[in-house]
């Protein structure tokens, strides 16, 4: 299941850069990489949330991870932002993934897709959003 969870986590960061700079129908996109991949590799249902939801509640993503970031948002590496967001959703909305566990995938979807030295920021900044939308859950780690 982790793997698949990752799997999706991967084809999202796809479709939701796709989203952000073709400006395409997320519903669209969606049922491109449905046509297109695997249904046995990644788990479908997760996708589908993560794609439509950052779109949907882009405002309130974006105002969780400002306060962390050095510059408007919108300068940050397309990649990037699209990972930082799908990182602050699944902070915000998915209490049952370990803070850690969020962080770890966004660095590797950074690894994988982001320029460079992109991991270092990706993890810097969700480690600080991570402080502020989970206190509890940091603090004990701590």
């Amino acid at each position: 299941m982790s793997r698949q969870r990752s799997r999706s986590r991967s084809l999202a960061i796809q479709a939701l850069y796709q989203w952000q700079m073709a400006g395409q129908d997320v519903g669209a996109i969606i049922n491109h990489f449905m046509l297109e991949q695997d249904a046995k590799t990644f788990d479908g249902g997760y996708f589908s949330e993560l794609v439509r939801a950052v779109p949907a509640r882009i405002n309130e993503l974006d105002a969780a991870l400002t306060p962390w970031i050095d510059r408007a948002l919108e300068s940050v590496d397309p990649v990037e932002r699209a990972i930082l967001r799908l990182g602050a959703y699944e902070l915000i909305e998915h209490p049952e993934i370990p803070y850690r566990v969020v962080i770890n995938e966004a660095v590797e979807l950074a690894k994988t897709f982001g320029a460079e030295q992109g991991h270092r920021y990706v993890n810097g900044v969700l480690d600080k959003a991570a402080r502020a939308l989970r206190p509890l859950e940091t603090a004990a780690r701590r």
